[in-house]
């Protein structure tokens, strides 16, 4: 193993902007490591991937899922550059359709998953001296959010004042940090609570795009917004 190869670790890898954001990296020769719960779908959307891919089985709303993540990559790889927190899950549900079991869900996927692997990967960053955490929100987050959205733009709101906080604390270790915060995207979790009819294809960005953005925060292009979220409406 090349032990120069510089290492990403991508959640929710197994469709949309993960895996566009694992595509992009792993064609820029990085090393890959990418994380979703059903193995099937992981392995089917990245047998393209290459020998430098590492597929972990894990569910980033569980603590024990999260350190196997962070684990996999050291086993494997021996350092992690870069934290992609892209994993998901977005229910509609009104205020009072809003459950404790769905806000635990919620909650626990959205916000409090990236925030373990941030202080899991962050011991490791430290040591190196260099890393970048990109997280992935919702333009809800820092808009009017879409009715039903209550529990999920809330989360993912938290993501904005992590990666503020990880800037300002990883400054003097060169860890940067970053939220993006894209509106309607067009993948399998958009289409799982809008069709067409409510959501035009027109009306959605590419996964692809959303991608480009984060892989250009993680490869240094977009330092001026470091701590800062980048919005990408909806077309």
């Amino acid at each position: 193993m090349d032990a120069h190869r510089r290492v990403a670790v991508i959640t929710g890898a197994s469709s949309g902007i993960g895996l566009a954001s694992a595509r992009l990296l792993a064609g820029q020769g990085w090393g890959v490591v990418l994380a979703a719960r059903g193995q099937v779908a992981l392995e089917q959307t990245t047998a393209d991937l290459g020998s430098y891919a590492h597929l972990v089985v894990a569910d980033v709303g569980e603590a024990a899922g999260c350190e196997a993540i962070v684990s996999a990559a050291v086993e494997r790889f021996g350092r992690v550059d870069a934290l992609v927190n892209n994993a998901g899950f977005a229910p509609l549900a009104s205020i009072e359709a809003t459950s404790d079991d769905l806000l635990s869900r919620v909650y626990a996927v959205n916000a409090l998953g990236p925030a373990r692997l941030i202080a899991r990967v962050w011991p490791i960053m430290a040591a190196q001296r260099s890393g970048c955490i990109v997280n992935v929100s919702t333009i809800g987050a820092v808009r009017e959010p879409f009715p039903g959205f209550f529990a999920y733009a809330s989360a993912k709101a938290s993501l904005g004042v992590m990666a503020r906080s990880c800037a300002l604390e990883g400054r003097r270790l060169g860890i940067r940090a970053f939220a993006v915060a894209p509106g309607a995207v067009e993948t399998p979790m958009l289409r799982a609570n809008f069709d067409a009819k409510a959501i035009a294809p027109s009306r959605c960005l590419a996964a692809s795009e959303v991608a480009e953005v984060i892989v250009a925060c993680i490869r240094g292009d977009r330092d001026s917004e470091n701590g800062r979220t980048i919005e990408m409406p909806s077309p």
